[in-house]
């Protein structure tokens, strides 16, 4: 028998599909009730429905990310920054492939479980003809951004959520995903969901405007906006075109434009501008000009800025505590005890477990990883053990080997071990002390061999004291247990960011360097993403920036906006800009940047104790 909130749902969608063609003003949008009328019609769907969407398996959702890979790489840093915006009224933000399949999402832990029991975390499905009407599929199918709230979705599964998305276009026009925000409760009136609306949108723009600056290295670049201050932050209007003057890419805004006035995008960038104007203001400031779109435009162009890249950085000399660390690590590895890696999200924690493994005695094996976090509570202990043919509904005809029989002879890496279920606590801890394993429907259990590595960025002892945490299995982990230091207390941050920075600009292809007021914004940052932050903000700068030098400008706002006072105006004063200028072309090696500007290393000493002036790996003095 139906529950009461779904009979009456069911009775609305029929009223509402019912009366369509009589009513002037239909209680819900007309995409909605299009969408409603495909779904029952063309898809066949329940609208009682109470099932979830679709789940992809780890499999395909990895080959989706991988398909992906740039898109996500360009889009991270912004689903981030969307996300630190509306977590506060508990929203969670969700970016999507162009089949409509989840492949990153942002949450706060304290609505995880809630989310993911309503279907929003990695690997979910949002296709019309699978989920009927919602806020993913809206996009999906209309091409524009749209607000799916509550009553409006097609299925009774889903109409206690608020969605609203907006598509990323890349620059030929194609659907590259789409980005979500959602909410598990929300106010009635659809209005309320404006301000979120709006905030999606200019986020998928960022997006794709970032994306667009990726995809057209190499090539001549025109950016613009009718005011001139948003002609590098926010460009309304982006081109690219080759060296014959044929337009390669454009953005969605220009498309919208010049499809309104002229109907049509025409294939030579002569067609909007004067040719001699354009050669004219190449790598110069923004300046008006006048074209074929309307109104005049605020202008900058690029030209080709394409060239053999220089020999990457070195390896960077590390941290000298995360050296002893990784040292003593190795031997209590090498000593058959799991190990355990704390530290803030983003510091590394998977990257130090790769290099305990590769420094240790089953290096020749393999090293397999899990984050425990990022898969759905059913999944994770087949993903661990593994099943045997017909084990559940869905199985996999031969059944599928876990990731425990995968680490044989070498690590298994579990991320995020604090949000392990208490029953697979209970299983991980049987495994640690037996060496065995049982797949689901397996009649026998299996001996393995195999080192377990573990990370966390939670309290496990808080854990233990609320019940979600085996207090057994935390002193098994707890004896060897190293900590991590965040990146703002890091003293080889300068070699992280000539060594990300070069590995990002190898990637893009060009020869990229940091100003002198970006390096010390960055330099001043806290980072409280960490390493992970740091790659990203490279990775968009590296993206966004129109020659060959990373600009301030360039850097995202809220690394701009929250560096240290002086990391903010590092000009201001030429004796301090002198200073810098030496120590950043010697790579911050006092001596050498003493004798380049003529004075002795205690005078360099002082000046930068007088002008406030952050050494790295160094105390102010």
């Amino acid at each position: 028998m139906l529950a009461a909130h779904s009979r009456a749902h069911v009775d609305a969608v029929s009223r509402v599909l019912r009366n369509a063609g009589r009513q002037s003003a239909l209680p819900v949008p007309h995409l909605i009730v299009d969408s409603w009328r495909r779904s029952m019609e063309q898809h066949h769907l329940d609208p009682a429905s109470l099932q979830g969407p679709r789940i992809l398996s780890q499999r395909m959702l990895d080959e989706c990310r991988e398909r992906s890979e740039l898109f996500l790489r360009i889009a991270r840093e912004e689903v981030a920054h969307l996300h630190a915006q509306v977590r506060g009224a508990d929203y969670c933000v969700m970016l999507t492939d162009a089949q409509g399949n989840t492949i990153d999402y942002q949450v706060e832990s304290a609505i995880r479980g809630d989310c993911r029991r309503a279907g929003l975390y990695l690997g979910t499905c949002w296709d019309e003809g699978e989920e009927g009407t919602c806020g993913v599929a809206a996009v999906l199918t209309n091409r524009v951004a749209a607000t799916v709230h509550k009553r409006d979705h097609f299925r009774a599964a889903f109409i206690g959520l608020t969605c609203s998305a907006a598509p990323v276009f890349d620059p030929q026009g194609e659907l590259l995903g789409v980005l979500d925000a959602s909410a598990l409760q929300a106010p009635d009136d659809r209005r309320s969901q404006v301000l979120i609306a709006q905030m999606v949108a200019q986020s998928a723009r960022r997006i794709e405007n970032a994306f667009f600056m990726h995809s057209a290295q190499g090539q001549w670049m025109l950016r613009a906006h009718s005011a001139p201050g948003y002609v590098d932050s926010q460009p309304d209007v982006l081109m690219a075109w080759d060296t014959d003057g044929h337009l390669t890419a454009l953005n969605s805004g220009a498309r919208e434009v010049l499809a309104r006035r002229l109907g049509q995008v025409p294939a030579h960038v002569g067609a909007l501008f004067d040719m001699e104007q354009l050669s004219a203001l190449a790598d110069e400031s923004a300046q008006p000009l006048a074209w074929a779109g309307g109104q005049p435009l605020h202008v900058r162009v690029s030209s080709p800025r394409r060239r053999p890249l220089a020999k990457a950085a070195g390896q960077p000399r590390a941290d000298v505590r995360i050296t002893d660390q990784l040292r003593l690590a190795v031997r209590v590895k090498d000593c058959n005890l799991p190990v355990l890696v704390q530290g803030e999200t983003g510091a590394g924690k998977e990257v130090f477990a790769r290099q305990v493994h590769e420094l240790s005695a089953r290096r020749a094996g393999p090293f397999v990883a899990l984050n425990c976090a990022a898969i759905p509570e059913t999944l994770i202990e087949s993903e661990l053990f593994g099943y045997t043919a017909g084990a559940f509904t869905g199985a996999a005809a031969k059944g599928m080997r876990g990731l425990l029989q995968q680490a044989d002879g070498g690590t298994l890496f579990l991320d995020e071990i604090g949000d392990m279920p208490l029953g697979l606590q209970t299983r991980l801890l049987r495994v640690l002390a037996e060496g065995e394993i049982a797949p689901l429907g397996a009649a026998q259990r299996l001996q393995v061999d195999l080192q377990v590595m573990c990370a966390t960025h939670r309290d496990l002892a808080s854990l233990v004291a609320e019940g979600s945490f085996r207090e057994d299995l935390y002193f098994r982990l707890g004896n060897a247990r190293f900590e991590l230091p965040p990146l703002r207390e890091r003293s080889d941050r300068l070699a992280l960011i000539n060594q990300m920075l070069a590995e990002e600009a190898k990637a893009c292809g060009v020869i990229t360097q940091l100003s002198t007021a970006a390096l010390e914004c960055l330099l001043g940052y806290r980072w409280p993403g960490n390493l992970r932050q740091l790659r990203q903000v490279l990775r968009y700068a590296c993206a966004v920036c129109g020659g060959s030098t990373i600009q301030l400008a360039d850097l995202p706002t809220e690394v701009r906006g929250c560096s240290r006072p002086q990391a903010q105006s590092p000009v201001a004063d030429p004796q301090r800009q002198r200073l810098l200028d030496a120590l950043v072309q010697h790579r911050w090696k006092p001596a050498e940047a003493a004798h380049a500007l003529g004075i002795s290393r205690a005078t360099l000493y002082r000046r930068v104790n007088e002008h406030g002036i952050d050494m790295p790996g160094k105390r102010r003095l």
